[in-house]
């Protein structure tokens, strides 16, 4: 369980399957002008009744710690808590909801002009201080993932875990370890496990994708298996290279390094 600060506020928050859920009682608390957020929040639910038909969809009830030890809360997470906002009436809720407004129509623009996604992703990459060189690298790895997992989609993989057990065979073939062991590696849990990448990484984690998606191709591959093990030849096709680039360096390509150590 962590601690948010909001509006000055602190919002209690807990992992709960792999995402951050808030406290709903202190979220409304910091937008409104109320010493009773239980009662606000009835009275909230009665003023929106469709808040209140989904609110069993978006509210969980989640231990949470307290200064009495743990205790039963209604939490939201980032996307319940959004809706939730949206129904308070309150001047300290509004720039939270302009700036949501705002996202929404960015979304739409990027519908309609896939590139505006593009251009904005790399001027966040940019604030963060990666480098040109870097942001280029990354970019390009994205193209090329989105590029093999359409083809995963169109010859059998459905389910998420399917992506993620090819993707899996991918790495342990270019890199000699699964995603999960990477970031174990890196220090690593939440983050995104490419952006903490090197150039070399990012190099050799494009060629076993691509790779894999060529062989997909050629051999107009069908089915979770077959997929499987084009997956793990397109990622000896990048390992090979990787083992014959680190023969050259005299050191391992695969690195402990992570983002704070790379740009």
């Amino acid at each position: 369980m962590r601690i948010a600060i909001f509006k000055g506020r602190e919002i209690r928050k807990t992992l709960h399957n792999n995402e951050w859920w808030f406290v709903v009682e202190d979220v409304v608390l910091a937008l409104i002008e109320s010493s009773n957020p239980k009662q606000y929040i009835q009275r909230m639910k009665q003023r929106d009744p469709e808040l209140d038909k989904g609110w069993v969809q978006i509210v969980h009830t989640l231990e949470v710690p307290t200064g009495g030890g743990k205790q039963k809360m209604l939490c939201a997470n980032t996307e319940g808590m959004f809706r939730i906002v949206q129904s308070v009436p309150s001047p300290k809720a509004e720039p939270l909801k302009r700036w949501l407004a705002k996202v929404g129509y960015e979304r739409v623009q990027e519908i309609e002009d896939p590139e505006l996604a593009t251009k904005r992703t790399r001027i966040l990459y940019k604030l963060k201080g990666y480098s040109d060189s870097w942001i280029e690298k990354r970019m390009r790895g994205i193209a090329i993932r989105e590029e093999l997992t359409d083809e995963w989609q169109k010859r059998g993989a459905m389910e998420k875990r399917d992506y993620e057990i090819l993707t899996a065979e991918i790495s342990k073939a270019t890199f000699g370890v699964t995603p999960a062991e990477y970031k174990k590696l890196k220090g690593l849990k939440r983050q995104n496990l490419r952006d903490h990448m090197d150039d070399f990484e990012l190099i050799f984690n494009m060629l076993g994708e691509r790779s894999t998606t060529e062989i997909h191709r050629t051999e107009n591959s069908r089915g979770i298996p077959k997929l499987k093990s084009d997956a793990n030849r397109g990622g000896r096709v990048a390992g090979n290279a990787r083992k014959e680039l680190e023969k050259e360096l005299g050191h391992s390509v695969v690195s402990k390094n992570n983002f704070k150590k790379i740009t």
